[in-house]
């Protein structure tokens, strides 16, 4: 855990953190915080739960890329009503961790009987802050709804609450690099955690067709190089607690920039049938800082350049077909992403994510491993290809499971 010098008591004071993710996510924020040092107290389908400051907040902020939200507890309590939420709300010290002058917003995830719009209870939440603020300093603070400011969190379950100040802001799931998504572009976090469950090395050839925006490939690149999220975003909630100074900051990014490293031979390459998607996904990969790290392909999938090896991942994410009538198209789509897997692709590993388990079918290999995703609402997987040479390949049907 880091401490700073200087801080005062919220900034060095250990609470719980609660840290969030997309639904199956879990199990690679547990491993990445694993990574980073920090004990898990408990973890949960969609996060973790920490011990430790508002200091811990901010380095987990800057590297975490599966997850959605870094809370740090300040309150839990009882609730029945959204009154009792405003009066255990306006119970706590805002004075000593809002500035005077400054500005906050509130987020809720509220399941209780009496209350059939969570923004009500967000307005019950600013009251009793504003309410506390004015009492104690003859000031009102601003509210609003923007994410550029102190964001607080009401977490509300039947009868237990507790108030968080969410450390991020805008959700750290999106790594702050895609200028250009493309169409339905796969979001940030979830490319990273499906690169990750591929077990690639970090060496051997990554190589990822019908690429779009470029984010799978983009994001093979930055876990490649060590490079971190926070490289890309300059704008956090802690950065408007009272008390908070800006070299608490800028050492945790320092110390960011100093983990990038360089993979001689690294080998990343991505191709798309559509000169626009490549373009886009150029320029992406541009404001990631690995422009130079991906060879980009304007051409069909089955055409694209494999470089001999021993051993590689070939990522493909195929469009699943969600409106009536795409489904149908789609089936030679998958049926030639068999044929190219099975005919080109020797010595590889091969994953294809998809949303679709019957069109998967018509690849006509039998997956090693279905592991399981959403994207969105939608339940999907990334199912696992052995691509062996010669008697040891297999053209079983994907069970429907």
């Amino acid at each position: 855990m880091i401490k700073f010098a200087g801080m005062n008591d919220l900034f060095s004071r250990k609470e719980r953190i609660i840290i969030t993710c997309n639904n199956r996510l879990s199990p690679y924020l547990q491993q990445e915080i694993r990574d980073l040092g920090y004990s898990i107290v408990r973890a949960f389908a969609t996060g973790v739960e920490l011990n430790g400051s508002i200091a811990d907040c901010i380095p987990l902020n800057l590297q975490l890329r599966s997850a959605s939200q870094v809370l740090y507890s300040l309150k839990n309590f009882q609730a029945d009503h959204p009154d009792d939420v405003y009066n255990a709300v306006k119970e706590i010290d805002w004075e000593d961790i809002l500035k005077e002058d400054g500005y906050f917003s509130v987020t809720s995830n509220v399941q209780h009987p009496s209350v059939n719009n969570s923004l009500f209870t967000n307005l019950r939440v600013k009251d009793a802050i504003v309410d506390r603020m004015r009492e104690k300093t003859g000031i009102r603070p601003a509210t609003g709804s923007s994410s550029q400011a102190l964001v607080i969190h009401l977490f509300w379950k039947d009868e237990n609450a507790e108030v968080f100040i969410d450390t991020a802001g805008e959700s750290i799931a999106k790594h702050g690099y895609r200028k250009i998504p493309g169409q339905a572009p796969m979001l940030e976090a979830l490319a990273f955690s499906t690169v990750m469950a591929t077990r690639w090395d970090k060496r051997s050839p990554f190589i990822n067709p019908m690429c779009g925006s470029g984010t799978i490939a983009i994001e093979a690149a930055l876990i490649a190089t060590n490079r971190y999220p926070g490289l890309y975003r300059t704008n956090y909630s802690f950065m408007y607690l009272a008390g908070y100074e800006e070299k608490m900051y800028a050492d945790c990014l320092e110390k960011v920039k100093n983990k990038i490293t360089i993979v001689p031979g690294l080998q990343i390459i991505a191709s798309d049938i559509s000169g626009r998607a490549i373009e886009n996904a150029a320029l992406n990969a541009v404001a990631a800082g690995v422009r130079d790290l991906i060879r980009f392909e304007i051409c069909d999938f089955a055409d694209t350049p494999l470089p001999e090896t021993e051993s590689g991942i070939i990522f493909i994410n195929p469009e699943y077909g969600e409106r009536l009538g795409e489904a149908e198209e789609l089936l030679e789509t998958y049926s030639r992403i068999g044929d190219f897997l099975k005919q080109k692709c020797k010595g590889y590993t091969g994953y294809v994510f998809t949303g679709n388990l019957d069109l998967a079918k018509k690849i006509r290999l039998n997956p090693k491993k279905r592991i399981e995703f959403y994207n969105a609402k939608i339940d999907c997987r990334l199912l696992e290809y052995e691509l062996y040479a010669g008697t040891r390949r297999t053209d079983k049907v994907v069970s429907s499971q």
